[in-house]
């Protein structure tokens, strides 16, 4: 199963009429925040197929289109504080960041342990029925110390840590710290998870252990 993750920023290469030739063998789109929802609705129509998403901070509220305001991108599935099933994979999200000004879709660090908190009961009936918690975490911010930065707006989630270290997703997909140079590595591994950084867009191979399928 092949992944298209995308976060942040708008690209030309997802924004035409290439996109289906390019992406002709996505399976599953993953948004990680803080994209218009015009932009979503384009890539869902082109790639026709599911795609699962969380706000970011810089998130869109509401859009205004010809036909009217739009509440939500048609098409696309917010995962935040849920856990589902798509295409044989457990996936759970949560949006948004650290509070820095108010604005929306922002928490404090204990706002963020109580929407981790509220996915418990879907990850244990996950393992009761799956005999696993889950495979894919989507959030816009990173855990604590990992692709994170010192300035506010930006320092990473503790309770993602906790999350990634007791449940094990096998992937952790995030968005919100930018990458701007090609030295900066967007994978790293932490425990049993591939946190993953997919500013711009990444395309991810699910290589996932024996017994997760």
């Amino acid at each position: 199963m092949k992944l298209l993750t995308i976060s942040d920023v708008e690209l030309s290469l997802l924004y035409s009429a290439r996109v289906k030739e390019r992406f002709s063998d996505i399976d599953l789109i993953l948004s990680c925040g803080d994209l218009r929802f015009s932009y979503l609705e384009f890539i869902i129509s082109s790639l026709d197929v599911p795609l699962f998403y969380v706000h970011g901070n810089h998130a869109y509220q509401v859009e205004e289109t010809v036909a009217g305001i739009k509440y939500r991108p048609e098409g696309g599935v917010n995962l935040h504080g849920r856990t589902i099933m798509s295409n044989g994979l457990l996936i759970a999200g949560v949006e948004g960041c650290l509070q820095y000004n108010y604005g929306p879709f922002q928490y404090t660090q204990s706002s963020m342990w109580k929407w981790v908190l509220s996915l418990l009961p879907g990850l244990l009936l996950n393992h009761l029925r799956y005999g696993r918690y889950l495979d894919i975490l989507v959030t816009h911010a990173p855990p604590a110390g990992i692709h994170d930065q010192d300035d506010l707006p930006h320092q990473g989630i503790r309770a993602f840590n906790w999350l990634d270290r007791v449940f094990s997703p096998a992937y952790h997909f995030h968005g919100h710290t930018h990458v701007y140079r090609n030295t900066s590595d967007p994978v790293t591994r932490y425990f049993q998870t591939n946190v993953v950084n997919t500013y711009g867009y990444r395309e991810t191979v699910l290589d996932l252990p024996t017994g997760r399928r």
